[in-house]
């Protein structure tokens, strides 16, 4: 989900890396049922193969919900986070009992449950669809099942906003219906000296839908965090 902007940006900064949470991708399952923790210390890990210290971290979605694990374990590797299409507060009840439903679907029926018609996280009469469907396609049934269950049991990130004091934006589709603006406002405003971006015409998956937006405002951040370093 990630070429356009790892293809974009090489030209920009030092490493660009796309890195693949744990079961996804082509990467081994966990053994046991992983924790945004576990996902954010995998991600940590890969920082260190790549040999890179610090990072801009963006996380879109459920990579938000890393992204904020991985400020609470690993906050000096992050120069700077993106946060797209996300949110800091936990699901209520009825949106736990989701995504633990959703889970014992996949295991039971496959990834193609999933398949059938566009879920609400790709914009009613996006282009992308066949494209996010090829890409659901590919990853494992477990690993859907134990992401979907990993997000029913993250912890609140509100109490985190605060404390985040590396230059950070947020970002969201126009359109999005799983995070709607409102929430990207309030968690834009909670965190000291952070910027908001609507991107006009996008949904979920703001940077599929809105890739050449999307780009600048990484790259606005990128030179934000190599400004406060006198790089």
């Amino acid at each position: 989900m990630w070429d356009v902007q790892v293809a974009a940006l090489r030209e920009d900064v030092d490493h660009v890396l796309a890195p693949s949470l744990p079961g996804f991708g082509g990467t081994a399952l966990p053994e046991r049922q992983p924790t945004m923790n576990d996902y954010a210390d995998a991600l940590a890990a890969e920082l260190d193969r790549a040999g890179v210290g610090r990072a801009v971290v963006v996380g879109l979605s459920m990579g938000g919900y890393v992204a904020f694990a991985m400020w609470r374990r690993h906050r000096d590797r992050i120069s700077g986070l993106l946060l797209a299409d996300t949110r800091a507060d936990t699901d209520d009840e009825s949106g736990r009992e989701r995504r633990i439903k959703l889970a014992a679907l996949v295991r039971e029926r496959g990834t193609t449950a999933l398949l059938l018609q566009p879920p609400k996280w790709v914009r009613d009469g996006s282009d992308r669809w066949e494209v996010v469907r090829a890409l659901v396609a590919r990853q494992p049934a477990e690993a859907i099942a134990q992401g979907s269950i990993a997000m029913a049991g993250r912890p609140s990130s509100v109490d985190t906003l605060p404390t985040i004091d590396v230059p950070t934006a947020v970002v969201v589709g126009a359109d999005d219906e799983i995070t709607p603006v409102a929430m990207s406002e309030a968690m834009a405003s909670g965190i000291p000296g952070a910027t908001l971006t609507v991107i006009p015409d996008a949904g979920h998956l703001a940077n599929m839908d809105a890739p050449d937006e999307f780009d600048r405002t990484v790259r606005d951040l990128v030179r934000r965090v190599a400004d406060r370093e006198g790089r």
